[in-house]
């Protein structure tokens, strides 16, 4: 994903100020070995970019001043009350930085699966991205998780059901480092409707003494 930017001369409190009241958001880009540099971004482009998933999750191309820089949203500032962004910050990325970025999981061979074919479940997906850290140039579009083999009996986490490529780490935040990807629902036992509509047998009368 793409946008443009365009080098900041002047900075400050006002001089921000002065720059909203244009159409302009300030911000800045760091890293990368380099110094950090004030820039200014269109707002509206920017703010619909940012109802974007892939803005806030994607190593992102920055053209600035005409070069393109690699760079990964870091921060955004909006106002307390109105749909304005006050700043925002990017850090540049080189082909040995590492970054964490969120990917698409795709699920394939559910349907191929003994759990459906031979037991009738249904399988459900619960997660549909991961966080990774990794670098650019081994950073996935996209990660295939492969359900051919599953069973009713199959373990569903994380860690048996995804294989990384080289270089590549999740990341799970929480307490459950090790979550369920999909969820396995067996089909329901048919109940015969003649023995459930049957009434329930009378308590024998005590005989009087």
């Amino acid at each position: 994903m793409q946008f443009v930017a365009t080098t900041r001369a002047q900075q400050g409190t006002g001089a921000s100020r002065r720059l909203r009241y244009t159409g302009k958001t300030p911000g800045i880009v760091y890293g990368a070995g380099q110094d950090t540099q004030a820039i200014e971004l269109d707002h509206n482009n920017l703010f619909h970019a940012l109802q974007k998933e892939e803005f806030h999750s994607s190593i992102l191309d920055m053209e600035l001043d005409g070069k393109v820089t690699k760079v990964v949203l870091r921060d955004v500032q909006y106002h307390p009350f109105k749909p304005m962004v006050l700043h925002v910050d990017f850090q540049r990325v080189d082909e040995n930085t590492k970054v964490e970025s969120k990917v698409a999981l795709t699920y394939e061979g559910a349907e191929q699966s003994p759990a459906v074919k031979d037991e009738n479940c249904t399988v459900t997906p619960l997660v549909q991205e991961l966080s990774i850290i990794s670098v650019p140039t081994k950073r996935p579009e996209v990660i295939k998780v492969d359900l051919s083999g599953l069973t009713s009996k199959s373990n569903l986490t994380l860690r048996h059901l995804v294989k990384l490529p080289a270089g590549v780490k999740a990341v799970v935040r929480g307490s459950n480092k090790n979550p369920a990807l999909v969820s396995i629902k067996l089909p329901e036992v048919a109940v015969d409707a003649g023995a459930a509509a049957a009434p329930a047998a009378a308590p024998a009368k005590k005989g009087k003494k």
